[in-house]
């Protein structure tokens, strides 16, 4: 069993993070449990790529590989259970802002808060490359970066801008994964909240 010592530490975690997230003290316990059995300390980054690979059905390599950065507010390479809970909050509870701002990150490739014509044209390539059946996938990815930056550039700069992509979302929401799947389905989302927000809170 934990110690007393051990559970106020849980105790006065969880509250902390119920401040900071869309999720409860009792959730955020839950959380804990969940994390514990998937690492003992810090998600690496093959561990996490699996979790988002076998929990949240995602499968595009870069974008999994923007992802792990996202969550890793720190830049120190694993993620830690303050971080792992923080990203958790945005992909499943977020508000439309807090997706926004999540997906430019993923999307933004180099970190510079521009998605270029290049990012835009290698995040499309590679998600929609076997659903184009021309002879030269490229132009026809080219021509979309075309129409995504007539839709998405206000300022007119052959880029976007975090404001001209918050702008986008806020008038045609469906834009929020215009490069590509970085957020979980609703019926993925709901069936992973079932597994905490049931869970009977107790500790080893």
């Amino acid at each position: 069993m934990a110690t007393t010592s051990a559970k106020k530490q849980v105790a006065k975690l969880a509250k902390n993070l119920a401040s900071k997230t869309h999720f409860t003290k009792q959730e955020i316990e839950a959380l804990m449990i969940n994390f514990k059995k998937m690492t003992t300390s810090k998600l690496e980054r093959t561990t996490f790529r699996e979790v988002l690979y076998n929990t949240f059905e995602m499968t595009d390599d870069i974008l999994m590989d923007r992802i792990f950065r996202t969550f890793d507010a720190d830049s120190d390479g694993i993620i830690d259970f303050e971080e792992w809970v923080t990203g958790l909050s945005i992909i499943l509870r977020g508000t439309l802002d807090e997706k926004t701002d999540f997906c430019f990150k993923v999307y933004d490739l180099t970190g510079d808060r521009n998605i270029t014509r290049e990012e835009m044209f290698h995040l499309l390539k590679n998600t929609m490359v076997r659903q184009l059946a021309e002879e030269d996938p490229d132009e026809g990815i080219k021509d979309l970066v075309d129409l995504t930056l007539k839709k998405m550039d206000y300022d007119h700069d052959g880029r976007l801008s975090a404001n001209d992509f918050r702008r986008s979302v806020q008038e045609e929401p469906l834009l929020l994964e215009a490069f590509g799947p970085c957020l979980p389905d609703d019926k993925v989302r709901e069936a992973f909240l079932a597994t905490f927000t049931q869970t009977k809170i107790g500790f080893i």
